[in-house]
């Protein structure tokens, strides 16, 4: 099983105080089919790669931080910013995070951010090349 998704548009105006999903309405390939809904499902138990990128445009410099997660069934794996040292807003600032998650057969993964507090002016990305998550089984 092997997958890459990307965002068929932008999402616009990331809610504050609330983990959002993001969302990836295409398909590159989906060996096995077990992606759908925004969603990897493990076909069976093992080791499992994972790679999201989620580039944020309009960055919210008062916001206290930004959290991005690859959540599965068994863990969450995440990288947390700070904005606060910056002296205005960022129009554009990637996050990678990469995992090798322990997952059962049928545990899922996805992709949150969450922002909790400031404006909710942040956008995620549209570009295939700046957003997308992948993954494949390890062992």
């Amino acid at each position: 099983p092997a997958f890459l998704a990307q965002p068929a548009s932008a999402q616009n105006n990331v809610p504050i105080n609330a983990v959002t999903d993001v969302v990836f309405g295409t398909e590159r390939f989906d060996q096995n089919g077990d992606f759908a809904s925004n969603t990897f499902t493990a076909p069976v138990t093992g080791k499992y790669f994972m790679h999201a990128r989620v580039t944020l445009q309009s960055i919210d410099s008062a916001a206290s931080y930004y959290q991005f997660n690859i959540v599965t069934s068994n863990a969450a794996h995440s990288f947390i910013f700070d904005p606060r040292g910056m002296d205005q807003d960022t129009n554009h600032y990637p996050f990678e995070l990469t995992a090798v998650a322990d997952m059962d057969v049928n545990d899922t993964a996805t992709v949150t951010i969450l922002q909790p507090n400031g404006t909710a002016q942040t956008d995620i990305d549209g570009d295939a090349t700046e957003t997308f998550f992948m993954g494949h089984l390890v062992a």
